[in-house]
């Protein structure tokens, strides 16, 4: 077996002699926070679809050497793999924002949200993207409620909490999504051009129910497809009580919003 640095300038040499085979018009976006034990597995998992996508970390200053990991994997997949360090620990949807703005200042065409634990199967980037490329979707959602409930490894109040509060959600809002706090996202280009991405407000969940609500409201085509969602095995979750409670009263500031027609499309 060659040794990682010659395997690195190897690989390297054959990215710049045949560049088009590692184009892509597909970025996702995986925020970071402490995530050393799963963040090498999730971006070489990625890498190895059929379909080529890109990679942005967003890193949020994490303790355990997270950026340091993908700083090393960028020296095997440059322009494959990419990093933007924030100062510390800012809030998701503020993550994401970031993201969005760094793939949008470049040629993607397909800008995906996914989770660093392994909870959303990088496999299924594929399926969202097909939903988006081939079949008319402006926004496709990876639904854990489409068919059922499709959750693994979560203590049943958590599955409940969860479902009802999508329940909620359709309910003050009117909009047909049945997982709309979910954090799987494909968006095409489009949508997030149109979107005033400045009045965004929120930043924890009521980030996810907020992008969908917004899309729709602008009369962007939303599609569910249904994945199967796994909890972390590794790491520690990221929820707390002070989120949960931002997307239970953001609901109705975005309802409110919406009636009053505070949700606008970029001019």
């Amino acid at each position: 077996m060659l040794p990682r640095n010659i395997f690195c300038t190897f690989a390297t040499l054959y990215i710049k002699l045949f560049p088009s085979l590692f184009m892509s018009d597909s970025i996702v976006i995986i925020p970071t926070y402490n995530e050393k034990e799963n963040i090498e597995q999730i971006i070489r998992t990625v890498f190895s679809l059929k379909k080529a996508f890109h990679v942005l970390i967003v890193e949020d200053n994490s303790p355990d050497g997270t950026a340091d990991i993908v700083k090393n994997l960028m020296k095997e997949f440059p322009d494959q793999l990419f990093i933007e360090e924030r100062k510390g620990k800012l809030g998701l949807g503020t993550a994401y924002i970031h993201g969005f703005h760094w793939a949008l200042a470049r040629d993607y065409g397909y800008i995906f949200e996914m989770d660093a634990d392994f909870s959303h199967n990088p496999a299924d980037l594929e399926r969202l993207y097909l939903a988006a490329s081939t079949e008319g979707a402006d926004l496709v959602v990876g639904s854990r409620y489409i068919t059922g409930v499709n959750v693994v490894n979560w203590p049943m109040g958590r599955v409940l909490m969860s479902y009802y509060a999508s329940a909620y959600v359709r309910f003050v809002t009117r909009m047909k999504v049945r997982d709309t706090t979910a954090g799987f996202v494909c968006y095409r280009r489009k949508v997030l051009e149109t979107i005033r991405l400045d009045k965004v407000k929120f930043v924890g969940y009521a980030f996810q129910i907020e992008m969908k609500y917004t899309a729709w409201r602008l009369g962007f085509v939303l599609k569910e497809v249904p994945i199967i969602f796994t909890d972390r095995t590794l790491g520690t979750s990221k929820m707390n009580k002070k989120i949960f409670k931002e997307a239970i009263f953001g609901v109705i500031n975005l309802r409110w919003r919406g009636l009053i027609g505070r949700i606008k499309a970029v001019s």
